[in-house]
Parts: structure tokens; C-alpha cells; sequence
């Protein structure tokens, strides 16, 4: 079995992956919609690739993957509407299943975006299935994922640009305080959200 995997990953890296680079904003895509719905990739470093050699259209590299990420997650987070809820209930208990619908129901849009953010090792998968299991809205849903990794993904792109592509590394070896920056940001965003709500009556 391990001698399977060994040779699919070398398969991957000498002829998939050259065949998906030459597909261009379209390749961005499928491997990110790829990524998010069955088959994990180093989208990242594919992306920063991408972006290195067309530096121009950066932007549309990351709308396009941000697009097809959130198709992709359609797939995981239908998985965990259909019938998710007792898989999850058999690896966390009771208390902290229902401190996680609990935020769903207040934040669901930041709970999902911020995860979609991140960068590895956060364990995104797990996230878009528990907005299945807490049935959050599918339109909701993919806003807040596309949002997620349309940021995620520019701010990839200008360190790519600035760096090169060894940026990858360094947004991964810093990723706690990218998740300081995001709450930072999510933070404001809903304390502004707030405000303005008041100001309407709306609350």
C-alpha cells in the first residue's frame, strides 16, 4: 500500500502537475476545486507557480481558485448535511458539539471564512463538513469560503510577488500570527457590522 502511494505522488509531481500548469486560470480552478472536494494538493505552492510566471493576472488566478474552492467544498459540506451529525458526535462530545453550533448560529459566516483563510496545517475539511451538519445556508456557505480564500489567496499572491515563491514556506511557518491578523480583522468587521445595524434599527 505504501509503495502505491510513493508511486501516485511521483506520478503527480512528474505528469499530472506539469499537464494541470499548463491549464492556466482554468487549471487554478480544478486543482483548487479538486483540493477542496476529494483529492488534498499542495494548492499553495501550485498557485504561487502559477503566479511567478504571470505575475499580471495574479488576480485572476485567485478568483478563479477562490471559485473553485468553493464548489469543490459542496461536496464535504453536503457529506455533513446528509447525516454528519453522529460522526461528529463520535469524536467530540456533547459540550463542545454544541459550543460549535453555537457559533455557527451567531458567526457562520466568519466561522467559515476565517478557517478558509488559514493556511496548513488548519484542518479546513473539517470545518466545511460541520457547516453541513449545522445546516448552514449553501449560498452563505460558498460567499464566505470564496471570501476566505480570495483573501487568502492575495495576500499570497503579493508575498509571491515581493519573495518569490519560497512565500509559501513563510506563511505556513506563520501561521499563528495570520490567525491573530485575521481575528484582528474579523473582529473589527463585525464590530463595524454592529454598529451599523444600531444605526438602521435593525437590532
Amino acid at each position: 500500500m505504501k509503495h502505491f502511494f510513493v508511486q501516485l505522488w511521483h506520478k503527480w509531481n512528474l505528469v499530472w502537475l506539469p499537464a494541470i500548469l499548463h491549464l492556466g486560470f482554468w487549471g487554478a480552478a480544478a486543482v483548487a476545486a479538486m483540493d477542496s472536494s476529494t483529492i488534498p494538493v499542495p494548492m499553495d505552492a501550485i498557485l504561487a507557480v502559477w503566479i511567478w510566471n504571470d505575475k499580471g493576472h495574479f488576480w485572476l488566478y485567485s478568483v478563479l481558485a477562490a471559485a473553485g474552492s468553493a464548489v469543490g467544498g459542496l461536496l464535504p459540506y453536503g457529506l455533513g448535511r446528509a447525516g454528519g451529525e453522529l460522526f461528529l458526535l463520535k469524536r467530540v462530545n456533547r459540550e463542545k458539539f454544541e459550543a460549535m453550533r453555537a457559533k455557527f448560529e451567531r458567526q457562520e459566516f466568519w466561522a467559515m471564512a476565517i478557517p478558509s483563510i488559514l493556511p496548513p496545517p488548519t484542518p479546513w475539511k473539517a470545518f466545511v463538513f460541520a457547516a453541513g451538519v449545522f445546516e448552514m445556508r449553501v449560498l452563505l456557505f460558498m460567499m464566505a469560503v470564496f471570501t476566505g480564500r480570495l483573501i487568502r489567496w492575495l495576500v499570497l499572491s503579493l508575498l509571491v510577488i515581493e519573495l518569490g515563491p519560497g512565500a509559501v514556506q513563510m506563511v505556513e511557518h506563520h501561521a499563528l500570527t495570520a490567525l491573530a491578523v485575521v481575528g484582528g480583522l474579523a473582529t473589527l468587521g463585525f464590530a463595524l457590522w454592529w454598529r451599523r445595524k444600531r444605526r438602521t434599527g435593525e437590532l
